[in-house]
């Protein structure tokens, strides 16, 4: 099982969100723990960074295997400048 880290943007990001929005997200990002490459997820550019739905929104995240950590970078609204500055 992996660890879930969110990074400060990531954080700020979400409690920024509706209550309801937020809670849902939190699930999603939650059960990252367990499957951290779930189907429907997809590999963002060459790297670790994989993207999952959440509703309208998107979570950017990073897997790292060797130290069973999945880091939240970025939870977003989904539009065409979401993952522009990654």
């Amino acid at each position: 099982m992996h660890q879930v880290a969110l990074e400060p943007r990531a954080r700020k990001e979400l409690d920024r969100l509706p209550k309801d929005d937020g809670d849902m997200i939190a699930l999603r990002i939650a059960s990252l723990a367990l499957d951290p490459r779930p189907s429907g997820c997809v590999k963002v550019g060459a790297g670790d960074l994989y993207r999952i739905r959440a509703g309208r929104y998107r979570v950017l995240y990073e897997v790292r295997d060797r130290e069973l950590v999945v880091l939240v970078v970025r939870v977003a609204r989904r539009d065409e400048h979401t993952f522009r500055d990654v």
